[in-house]
This record gives C-alpha cells, structure tokens and sequence, in this order.
C-alpha cells in the first residue's frame, strides 16, 4: 500500500459539475482530493442554447445560485443547475482554476480531451521544482448529471485501487488497461514531473 495518502486532482472545464461530482464522491470515500476547471471563465447552460451564463471564477457557486435564482428560478430548477450549485457550494466555496494551482498531486484526471492536452501543457511549461512524477489521466466523461456520476465513481474505483497498489507506477498501466475493459472506455496517460 502506499505510504501516503493518494493526492487527487479531477479537473473539467468550468469546475462546475463531473470534477465538482467526483470531488463529492472521492472526499467521502475519505480521499485527499481537489478540483479545478480549465477555461478563463466559468460558462452555465443559458436559457437558450448557444447563450451560456458565463462568470469570473473569482464568483462563489451561491453567488451564482442567486443570480441565477433571480433570473430564472424555474429554468435553472428544471435544468439542475442551481441543484449542481447548491451541491458545489457544500463541498467548497467557488470555482478554482487548475493553471493558479501550486499544490503537488499524484494523480490528476480530466474529464476530456481538450482539458487534458491543457493540463499537460500547463504541467510542462512550469518549471521543474522537485522532479517528482504525475499521472495525468484522461478518461471523457459526459457533461450530464448521469455521465458526471458514472465518471466519478469509475474514478473513485481507480483511486482505491491506486490507493492498495505496493507500486503506483508498476501497476497503473495495468489497472488502465483492466478499466478499459471493464467500463469499456479508453484512457489518455501520461506522466509530467512538477
């Protein structure tokens, strides 16, 4: 097993919901993990397709759910955003961005492609400190309530079985390999040293 606890990160786009599910479900599995967005604002489903509700990811999720309260309680009930928001908003105060974080991580997942090829940009751009490896782990996961809840539980099962391993990085490659087969979705891997 290892001897520290696994440091998690899951990153999204906005912060807003799959990295702020898997947020809630690995910290009560009792994980030490963080969550993180990628993009220069936080952009909500609007009224209308095609017109999101964008904030500063200095706004808190309940400055959100009461802006969005006021503007249309009925629509962002029946969409579940202020749902999403109330949840974000007991597990930490606002959205964070993932490239104005310095902390170290042993694991950082993102949630598609795109905020991946981010994340590993912005890990190889910053100068190497401690030479110490990170996995960031792709796995696309769909931007709906139900996809944010099956991506997060298929991460908190790669964690707990990272968090037994003897060796992470003997047995990650094998464990992706396992999950490919068992979820039937493939995984981006790399390694980045902070």
């Amino acid at each position: 097993m290892l001897s520290s606890p696994l440091r998690v990160a899951v990153v999204c786009v906005s912060n807003i919901n799959r990295s702020m599910e898997a947020h809630s479900i690995l910290r009560r599995k009792g994980l030490s993990v963080r969550s993180f967005g990628t993009e220069s604002h936080v952009r909500l489903p609007g009224r209308r397709p095609n017109h999101p509700v964008v904030y500063d990811f200095a706004t808190t999720y309940k400055e959100m759910y009461n802006d969005l309260l006021r503007k249309d309680r009925e629509c962002y009930t029946h969409n579940g955003i202020l749902h999403i928001l109330g949840r974000n908003e007991r597990i930490k105060p606002g959205p964070e961005r993932f490239q104005e974080c310095t902390e170290f991580f042993d694991v950082i997942f993102t949630c598609e492609e795109r905020v991946y090829d981010t994340v590993v940009e912005d890990l190889c751009s910053r100068e190497q400190q401690t030479f110490q490896p990170v996995h960031v782990i792709n796995m696309d996961i769909e931007d709906t309530l139900e996809g944010a809840t099956l991506g997060a539980f298929l991460i908190c099962e790669i964690c707990q079985c990272l968090q037994q391993s003897d060796d992470m990085e003997d047995s990650l490659e094998e464990l992706l390999l396992q999950m490919e087969e068992k979820a039937g979705k493939s995984f981006l891997h790399t390694v980045c040293f902070y």
